[in-house]
């Protein structure tokens, strides 16, 4: 077992050492390796040649694609899982937001960027997963940077599954860095992440999962993991990002859909995303209500950024509402992923039954996986394409997303569209 989150395989893939030797490389060039320009003037990025020309060799090159409003393209790429982001409703509160309060916050929370729309949202965030208290960031990825590095510290002893997202990796870097020991177990395994928190004795202890994985849909084994963490005194930190709206009854994430005791969930701390099931932007951090007040007081991404705009607060609320009071869509979602998995495997294609609303479909190389995204596009449907360093060597796929608001015509269409362009 490795105890460096960098040397997962998952997550830092091979393909990403590119970029480091590229710096290095003899074909790199005399002006990328000594950092010299012309007339003999030093270059400081001069590097960034070799490392572009790597990536592109291995087939890594990443670029933006902007959208238009009313492009006639069916989207099975974001994550707009309920079709809430258009929802009048949603967009109203938005609106209505902006011209009360303004485009943006205008400071930390701490300071000006507060409002009662943030109370609202927090307040009922927490009613809706079942948690004492919850706090808004202005990003998922924010708010799980300031939990793992608000609860950890040095000397601390962080659990990690391999398979966690990069914003998860990347908190138990700066954990790390500030003295916590981090260790990683085999994906979704309870027992391994048992046998790690065993291995290295440490008074403040914190296992760390997605709980729906980003890539492939699967979900961790929750039930296990909580009475683990619950036997062995651990704390449990999740990234239900794709589980808020989508799993459990009425959508209400991963803890209800697990059933956790409320014995167990004392030491549970859970972070959601408002910018998926609910359609608006954010991030969120539920829990116990004293880690709250710590995280308010030492969380460094939630003290020192801009409050969340509260266009986007209040956009996040009224999808939350919308949800509460049409609880069906989730289930609808989660058949519509349940149909497209079944139809594509019927073509004979690399997937798997889905847990949740991602629908992953193998590709054999990185190179054939964007050309297949990108035949897809031209017929019409707009798919997601992930290649290492985002997925392991060897496992490049396209990742399609199923909504809620779906028809069986689009679901036929998106599967027309994905077997006539697969790889030959």
């Amino acid at each position: 077992m490795t105890t460096d989150p960098q040397d997962d395989a998952s997550t830092a893939s091979k393909a990403s050492n590119v970029v480091e030797a590229s710096n290095v490389s003899a074909d790199a060039g005399p002006t990328a390796a000594s950092g010299r320009g012309g007339a003999g003037r030093a270059d400081p990025f001069g590097w960034l040649d070799g490392a572009a020309r790597a990536r592109a060799e291995a087939g890594l090159t990443r670029r933006t694609r902007p959208r238009v409003p009313d492009e006639d393209l069916l989207d099975m790429a974001g994550n707009d899982y309920l079709g809430l982001t258009r929802h009048p409703e949603v967009t109203g509160a938005a609106a209505d937001a902006a011209r009360r309060w303004g485009a943006g916050s205008t400071g930390s929370r701490l300071v000006t960027g507060d409002t009662a729309l943030h109370g609202e949202l927090e307040a009922e965030l927490a009613a809706f997963y079942g948690t004492e208290a919850a706090l808004v960031f202005s990003s998922g990825y924010a708010a799980n940077l300031g939990m793992v590095t608000a609860l950890a510290g040095a000397g601390a002893h962080l659990v990690c599954d391999r398979y966690n997202h990069a914003s998860l990796i990347d908190a138990t870097r700066l954990a790390k860095a500030a003295g916590a020991r981090v260790s990683l177990f085999d994906h979704a395994d309870a027992g391994a992440a048992l046998a790690a928190l065993g291995a290295h004795p440490a008074e403040r202890r914190l296992v760390v999962s997605d709980t729906v994985f980003s890539v492939d849909g699967d979900l961790t084994d929750l039930p296990a993991l909580a009475r683990v963490c619950a036997e062995e005194g651990a704390a449990l930190l999740l990234d239900d990002a794709h589980g808020l709206g989508v799993v459990g009854d009425g959508g209400r994430g991963a803890l209800g859909a697990a059933r956790i005791p409320a014995a167990e969930r004392g030491g549970i701390v859970v972070t959601a995303t408002l910018s998926k099931a609910l359609g608006a932007q954010g991030g969120a951090v539920l829990g116990p209500q004293r880690v709250i007040r710590h995280l308010v007081e030492t969380a460094r991404t939630f003290i020192f950024d801009t409050g969340l705009a509260p266009a986007a607060v209040a956009g996040a609320l009224a999808a939350l509402r919308v949800l509460r009071a049409e609880p069906e869509r989730a289930a609808r979602l989660r058949e519509t992923a349940r149909r497209l998995a079944a139809g594509l495997g019927e073509l004979g294609l690399d997937v798997h039954a889905p847990d949740a609303a991602v629908v992953s479909v193998g590709a054999p190389s990185p190179d054939a996986a964007v050309a297949w995204a990108r035949r897809c596009r031209e017929a019409g449907v707009r798919v997601g394409c992930f290649r290492p360093p985002s997925v392991p060597d060897g496992r490049s796929r396209l990742r399609l997303t199923a909504r809620a608001d779906l028809d069986e015509v689009e679901v036929k269409r998106v599967l027309d569209v994905v077997g006539s362009t697969r790889p030959t």
